[in-house]
């Protein structure tokens, strides 16, 4: 099977940025649940409660991820992650907007790792409101596919996460919290909410915390610091698994030149799990 193949297939799905989404996720966030009025600027990243995958049931695989093949490449390897996302924020998206997001699969690459064969495929979505040429918003998603753990496999090494910030928010995960973004986002992967099967199954210690979630409680913090920046690009990177097992922090420090954050997510014992930056203006 040749997965380069699928370089170029492309899907288009529209959708209305409602209000319910963003109260609820507000509310899932510990802030006010008010439903905002219409014109209300999405926070950035907040349009991932929008254009949610609606596969059918019976579409559904044993992890809870859709079957393989469709539009993403049916990639035979067994564990799928979000690796990361670049973006760049042209114009904002409002409560109120008919939008569509044309997505792209804009490269697949194999590669062999420490552990294995390893299939990196990253898809471009851009998403436009209705009537309108220009682009509001480009998204760059990288997935990792790797095989299953091996019983002899040794973990990297943890990476240390800066001693110090300037921002610091402490978040304790639970199992109502996952499972609330997990129906937010429609992510019926089971190792956000089935303690069982990740534990047993995969192998972990506990529930996954959503790496989208994380990327997003970062730009919350920033959000919170300076309530009247506009975020106009932002990348981050999964480093390491956060698990609800135990608390989790996110961190932030502004750059000297004003524009530049750095942003990143450390456990409980200080490792690095996520590191990413925005630029605001």
């Amino acid at each position: 099977m040749n997965l380069k193949e699928w370089i170029g297939r492309a899907e288009e799905v529209s959708d209305i940025a409602t209000a319910t989404p963003y109260a609820a996720l507000s509310a899932t966030f510990d802030r006010d649940a008010l439903r905002p009025q219409a014109g209300t600027a999405l926070p950035a990243l907040w349009h991932w409660l929008y254009f949610l995958p609606l596969h059918k049931q019976s579409e559904i695989g044993p992890d809870g991820h859709a079957k393989r093949g469709g539009f993403l490449p049916p990639v035979p390897l067994p564990r799928r992650m979000w690796a990361g996302s670049q973006f760049e924020f042209h114009k904002p998206l409002r409560i109120g907007d008919a939008m569509t997001r044309t997505s792209t699969i804009h490269d697949v690459t194999e590669k062999t790792g420490r552990t294995g064969p390893l299939v990196f495929v990253k898809v471009r979505h851009e998403i436009r409101r209705e009537g309108e040429s220009d682009v509001a918003l480009t998204e760059f998603h990288d997935i990792v596919y790797r095989e299953a753990p091996k019983p002899d496999d040794v973990a990297p090494p943890p990476k240390a996460a800066p001693a110090s910030s300037m921002w610091e928010k402490k978040w304790v995960p639970d199992d109502v919290l996952l499972f609330r973004y997990s129906a937010l986002t429609f992510n019926g992967h089971r190792i956000h909410y089935d303690r069982k099967y990740v534990t047993e199954t995969e192998g972990y210690p506990g529930l996954i915390v959503h790496g989208p979630m994380i990327a997003t409680l970062l730009l919350d913090l920033l959000r919170h610091q300076l309530p009247d920046a506009e975020v106009v690009r932002y990348e981050f990177r999964a480093i390491r698994p956060v698990f609800d097992i135990n608390h989790f922090f996110v961190c932030g420090e502004p750059q000297a030149d004003g524009k530049t954050i750095r942003l990143w997510a450390k456990d409980h014992e200080g490792w690095l799990t996520m590191e990413a930056t925005a630029v605001i203006k």
